[in-house]
């Protein structure tokens, strides 16, 4: 993004992203190693690509292969990621899967691989980070939320539940562990322009949406990282326990 901010306060800053190989994932991973903070991200796709594009950064990016169903290893690779990055300062819990579903064809075993991939993974990932954020002074969780279950959208049922959930933890977290200077917020994004998400649409599908915002175009994965920029840094030091949206004003 041209004329970007630049945060001070993220320089140095040891930042786990998940979900940080593809989509908003990928495009947080590299605003944070453009700030100059010492990044490790995880993820069940590969993340060597974005290793490579950033081989050359003031602090090259750490990636670890992990798949955040299972939250014992989960955990186990954060506190590895920790020692490694000497910290954590910054929890961007970012992974999720939004894939469309019917309510009658929903077995309890898809119910709880969609929990494990979109919700249990925040709470644990955060628990993880705590002890670390707690011997630094401070730190700041970013959850990623979504639209969908304001808009109320089809064949997201369980998505949504998940997604709506995640406000929920957002809220509780800020109010444990606010007296540790531990700040936890929501980006609420809208309709992200991601490869993953071009899969659903039909350029009418897009236009639907750009008519449905308050502003024209599209949001970009940089748009939503430009928020957790500001709420990983020192300049949001008394914003915790609420959402923000990077919408365009959809509704």
């Amino acid at each position: 993004m041209a004329n970007a901010a630049i945060y001070p306060s993220l320089a140095g800053k040891r930042v786990i992203v998940s979900g940080g190989a593809s989509g908003i994932g990928e495009g947080i991973v590299e605003a944070f190693v453009r700030q100059g903070s010492a990044v490790a991200f995880v993820d069940v796709l590969e993340g060597e690509p974005l290793i490579e594009r950033f081989a050359d950064a003031a602090i090259p990016p750490i990636f670890v292969h992990c798949d955040i169903r299972d939250c014992v290893d989960y955990g186990a690779k954060i506190t590895k990621l920790i020692e490694r990055l000497g910290g954590c300062d910054v929890l961007i819990n970012n992974a999720a899967n939004d894939d469309r579903h019917k309510v009658e064809d929903v077995t309890p075993e898809y119910w709880d691989e969609r929990m494990a991939v979109n919700l249990k993974h925040q709470f644990f990932a955060a628990k993880a980070v705590i002890p670390a954020m707690r011997a630094a002074g401070g730190g700041s969780i970013i959850n990623l939320g979504s639209i969908s279950w304001h808009l109320g959208l089809e064949d997201l049922a369980i998505y949504q539940t998940a997604k709506a959930a995640i406000e929920g933890l957002t809220r509780s977290l800020a109010r444990e562990f606010g007296r540790d200077a531990i700040r936890v917020n929501t980006i609420v994004p809208g309709n992200v322009q991601t490869p993953r998400q071009m899969k659903w649409y039909t350029p009418e599908g897009e236009a639907e949406i750009v008519a449905a915002q308050c502003l024209d175009g599209r949001i970009q994965p940089s748009d939503v990282a430009a928020m957790a920029l500001f709420l990983a840094s020192d300049d949001s030091r008394y914003c915790t326990a609420h959402n923000y949206w990077v919408d365009a004003g959809w509704r």
